[in-house]
């Protein structure tokens, strides 16, 4: 059903707001006019009068004839349909070419156009259409318009039609493990998993197990100073790394330090180490207050000349975001780490106030930019340890879905952001007041005026040293739950984003870096979604819990999508030996979360299990006294049955191959349980370290049900 004021429809529906949705009960609900009409303040659109809504239909109606080319067009390779509008003064020649991003340039063909001249301001402007070449390269190139005395440039970006999966993967199906890095700790990290620790990590998995990948949890930039927040779904900044990951002793610089600045930082890891290192949690803030002590004393010592220039190199192309980050992260040390509560003149990157912080604090700044050279330079080792050791794929990041409205990216990036509103979620089964994540959102138009220049720096990053990106809540790139300030997440609404544009970016790079793509598109997903995805060859994400029938039972693998990752499980969820256990009932009944009476879910949990065992057995694929445990049956029985879908992708958790039963992150709260802070354990609970799992007979089990034996695999009981 439509808005009353059918005025205040048509400026939703130009902004791409949503005015009734479906629900999770499958109702169609109705978004409030004053929902609708405070994300298009949001959007700088004033619709809160009569008078105001009439004005902004009048400059709806003339926006695009304000820019004499569109600021950026988004077509896919092949395509012979792609046209272009521009506006020149009525009766002028108008000539639209295309310059090549690798040198060179292309005519375009004007085609009809009976659009009528009309006045914009005071000029009166006509309308020209230029039809696009079908055979344009792939790449980021320049539309330039000539017409009488002066040229206009906007940006012309032209995808692959389809993704698939790189060619290193070949025709065979890929499994690998899947990890929260910070709880992998080793005998020679500082109580946490690093990037040192990955690279080891895949080195056996790799030689021992003979998986494909490793995907990992978001390793995006957190705060600079503590307290860090401990979920790495809310960062600072996607574009760069969190250095809490950085090894100092992998720095190679380390080893040109002279014996008295070795034994300091072995002082300092030492009394770290026995504070935190053998917690049953992890502690970023002191482990990060010890390595920023490390790594400033290996900053100061310099580097040789070569190693020099390739920082130097590494500015150069990073270019103007990645000083205006460490600049960020400078001015948190001296103000706080809000920056919408800083003095006004520092609260914009641009600011002459920045600037002479920056120059006054420039050997601050430059360790910060030097930080990210050594995480950029630590993370290509990963991911060359992985490919050397035979990885078909190697390392796998996630991106998360956006930054926190008090972030260095929303600081950087200005009014790119929408301001008075954040990201959530409407209400659904698992919550049914709804979600509010404290992100704040891009907003779609200012995207497109930037020629999406953001988001493309942002996916090349994440891709630079990857064989394949995660993308959590692709479904983001389609549209996402605006909630406005002083309202509840229940009175949120959906706002579209230009996904074409999205996901041809995404498309686009990961073929130039050879990587695959996977959506995670659980949960509430449009239908179209999941099928326009597989038509641009992303994989989706297929959770075993998640896939049933309409009479409830476990959805036949045969029916799983090939164009897909597969798991038993997923980070949300307890590891499968805890869920099994009924560990999350549990938890969330401690924790008040429970929707129904605990003997209702626990009742509703054991038919569940009741029909999975059934379907097990049935399919010959459960083997009691294979493993350790009847637990640890399951597990392997769980994966063999998702190994009998016809996914090209095959995940599995680490938690699951060592029996880990705590889950990492419990939806719905924050520190009432210590999200993303449990390292890797074994079944008796005891943190277990990356050496332990070298040698994990479990993990060796799993490997074997991975890689195709079919055989029970016999453990010691």
């Amino acid at each position: 059903m439509a808005l009353a004021d059918s005025r205040l429809q048509q400026l939703a529906d130009a902004y791409g707001i949503a005015t009734e949705f479906w629900d999770w009960k499958g109702r169609l609900t109705q978004v409030s006019q004053d929902t609708v009409v405070a994300v298009l303040r949001a959007l700088d659109v004033d619709a809160s009068t009569p008078e105001a809504l009439t004005a902004a239909l009048a400059e709806l109606s003339v926006r695009h004839w304000r820019t004499a080319l569109p600021p950026c067009v988004v077509t896919v390779a092949g395509r012979d349909d792609t046209y272009v509008s521009v506006h020149v003064e009525h009766g002028r020649f108008a000539r639209l070419t295309v310059r090549l991003e690798e040198g060179g340039e292309r005519e375009t063909r004007q085609v009809e156009d009976w659009s009528q001249p009309r006045w914009v301001g005071d000029k009166f402007l006509g309308q020209a259409t230029f039809r696009l070449p079908g055979d344009l390269p792939l790449g980021y190139h320049r539309l330039r318009l000539e017409s009488e005395g002066w040229t206009a440039e906007s940006t012309l970006i032209v995808a692959p039609a389809f993704l698939g999966l790189p060619a290193a993967l070949g025709a065979k199906r890929a499994w690998g493990y899947a990890t929260q890095l910070y709880s992998v700790r080793s005998a020679d990290s500082w109580g946490m998993g690093d990037l040192t620790d990955l690279g080891d990590l895949a080195i056996w998995s790799a030689t021992q197990q003979f998986a494909s990948y490793i995907l990992v949890n978001p390793l995006h930039a957190a705060e600079p100073m503590a307290p860090v927040e401990p979920s790495p779904y809310l960062p600072s900044s996607r574009r760069y790394v969190n250095p809490l990951y950085l090894r100092p002793e992998s720095v190679p610089e380390y080893a040109l330090l002279d014996e008295r600045a070795r034994r300091q930082i072995q002082s300092v890891k030492a009394k770290l180490l026995a504070k935190v290192g053998r917690l049953d949690r992890i502690e970023r803030n002191p482990i990060w207050e010890a390595k920023l002590t490390a790594l400033r004393l290996i900053f100061d010592a310099g580097r040789t000349p070569a190693r020099q220039m390739s920082l130097d190199d590494f500015v150069r192309r990073e270019g103007r975001g990645l000083t205006q980050f460490a600049t960020w992260c400078a001015l948190v040390g001296h103000l706080g780490m809000n920056w919408r509560e800083w003095p006004a003149e520092y609260r914009r990157p641009s600011s002459p106030a920045v600037a002479e912080f920056a120059a006054t604090h420039e050997d601050e700044v430059d360790f910060f930019v030097w930080l990210q050279w050594i995480a950029d330079n630590q993370l290509s080792s990963a991911q060359l340890a992985a490919k050397d050791a035979g990885m078909r794929v190697g390392i796998v990041n996630d991106l998360a879905v956006g930054v926190s409205k008090e972030s260095a990216e929303a600081w950087v990036l200005g009014d790119a952001f929408a301001q008075g509103v954040e990201v959530g979620a409407p209400p659904d089964h698992y919550n049914q007041l709804g979600q509010s994540w404290g992100q704040a959102p891009w907003r779609p138009d200012r995207l497109e005026d930037l020629s999406f220049a953001p988001f493309r720096a942002m996916v090349a990053g994440i891709l630079r040293h990857a064989g394949g990106v995660r993308i959590d809540h692709i479904m983001g790139l389609f549209r996402l739950w605006w909630i406005p300030e002083g309202m509840s997440p229940r009175e949120g609404t959906y706002v579209r984003y230009p996904h074409e544009a999205l996901v041809g970016i995404v498309v686009l790079e990961a073929l130039r870096a050879g990587a695959l793509v996977v959506g995670e598109d659980l949960g509430t997903v449009e239908p179209w979604v999941r099928d326009y995805l597989r038509g641009r060859g992303i994989l989706g994400t297929s959770v075993a819990w998640f896939e049933a029938t309409d009479d409830g039972w476990p959805l036949p693998p045969e029916r799983y999508r090939e164009y897909c990752m597969a798991s038993v499980t997923t980070h949300d969820m307890p590891p499968t030996a805890g869920y099994l256990a009924k560990d999350h009932i549990e938890l969330q009944r401690r924790l008040g979360l429970l929707t129904e009476d605990v003997e209702v879910e626990t009742a509703a949990f054991d038919a569940a299990m009741d029909r999975w065992r059934q379907v097990l057995r049935d399919r010959g694929l459960y083997h009691e006294g294979e493993g350790d445990d009847d637990v640890e049956a399951m597990v392997l029985a769980l994966h063999r049955y998702v190994l009998q879908s016809p996914a090209r992708v095959v995940n599995a958790a680490l938690v699951d191959a060592v029996g880990d039963r705590r889950t990492q992150n419990q939806p719905g709260t924050i520190d009432e349980y210590p999200n993303w802070r449990v390292p890797l354990s074994g079944p008796d609970g005891r943190p277990l370290m990356l050496e332990e799992v070298f040698h994990s007979q479990r993990a060796q089990r799993l490997a074997s049900v991975m890689n195709g034996f079919s055989t029970p695999l016999v453990g010691k009981r």
